[in-house]
């Protein structure tokens, strides 16, 4: 019984781990279908966490913080639409611009508006998202293996997490079983017959990117209105540089993304547990190893695990318009 607890802990820790590489991978599911690859995640979630961050510090709420962030991230994909779309520049070069931005401005800001070594204030209750119980989750605590899975692992989540296990399901839908995410899939397929069609290549390319930096707002919050109790310098951590490997590993569909989150946050979470605990055979491992260890595994599984993953065959190639 105390395993199955353990598990059970460590699957807690698993999903909260990996809300914000959903979140950020989705964002990135629907750039890179509509053909516009983006490499900028990292810094839409650095940039939507401080903007949440410093917005809930001054107005004490956490949606004033939720709406900040998914400005500003929206804003940042906006510039990377403008520098690939409009002007048909290097979409790596401007995402990599756009982490470089949000990396040095975050902290200009931050030392600038509070004075703090470039973090915000720290915010008390009020000002963040906390859990939600779910109805009878307390009542079912006591009742073995189904009570306590539900009250400890499905239950005490933060709107926000159970915001991105929906979007995984509706960007699903969307992306299947609508017109708009046909057209999508087609712009970054075959944008050339998209617009012989009639459809504008460049709007449905504008919308895909606003929708990429609305999610990775979402991301920034959770890290740092759920996750944290404030920014901190760098928090995202290469998170969004994960979030593009999940997307690779998922091949580009959003319940198989959802798995791969899984996977790097189970990985993560694996390591926080194990930090401090001697290993049979092995004796007691540094902590760098185990901090190292997500990272180590995302290389192996990417480079040996997934096969051949194909990207969209328009993606990264700028759209010009035949006359």
């Amino acid at each position: 019984m105390e395993f199955f607890n353990t598990l059970v802990v460590i699957l807690d820790s698993t999903i909260r781990l990996s809300i914000p590489l959903l979140l950020a991978c989705l964002a990135g599911l629907y750039s890179e279908r509509s053909g516009i690859f983006d490499i900028g995640l990292e810094g839409k979630m650095l940039a939507g966490a401080f903007a949440a961050g410093a917005a809930a510090a001054v107005y004490g709420s956490a949606w004033y913080g939720l709406g900040a962030a998914i400005l500003v991230s929206g804003f940042l994909a906006l510039v990377h639409g403008f520098a690939s779309i409009t002007h048909r520049g290097n979409q790596i070069v401007s995402g990599v611009a756009i982490n470089f931005i949000a990396a040095g401005s975050t902290i200009i800001l931050g030392q600038a508006w509070f004075s703090q070594g470039g973090r915000t204030p720290s915010l008390g209750a009020d000002s963040r998202f906390g859990a939600i119980t779910l109805p009878f989750a307390e009542a079912v605590r006591d009742v073995p293996v189904v009570g306590y899975v539900y009250y400890e692992l499905i239950s005490g989540h933060s709107i926000l997490a159970y915001f991105a296990f929906f979007m995984v399901f509706a960007t699903w839908w969307v992306l299947f079983r609508t017109r708009f995410g046909l057209r999508l899939r087609a712009v970054g397929e075959n944008p050339a017959a998209v617009d012989t069609a009639g459809i504008s290549v460049t709007w449905l390319r504008y919308r895909a990117v606003l929708i990429t930096g609305a999610l990775c707002g979402v991301a920034g919050t959770y890290l740092a209105l759920t996750q944290n109790a404030g920014f901190v310098k760098d928090m995202t951590a290469g998170r969004g540089f994960i979030a593009l490997a999940a997307l690779i590993f998922a091949k580009w569909r959003p319940v198989p993304a959802m798995f791969a989150c899984l996977l790097f946050g189970f990985l993560d979470a694996l390591a926080i547990r194990l930090q401090g605990t001697p290993l049979p055979l092995v004796g007691r491992v540094p902590v760098q190893f185990f901090q190292a260890l997500p990272y180590v595994l995302t290389v192996i599984l990417l480079a040996g695990f997934i096969g051949k993953a194909i990207p969209p065959r328009a993606g990264g190639v700028p759209y010009v318009k035949e006359r």
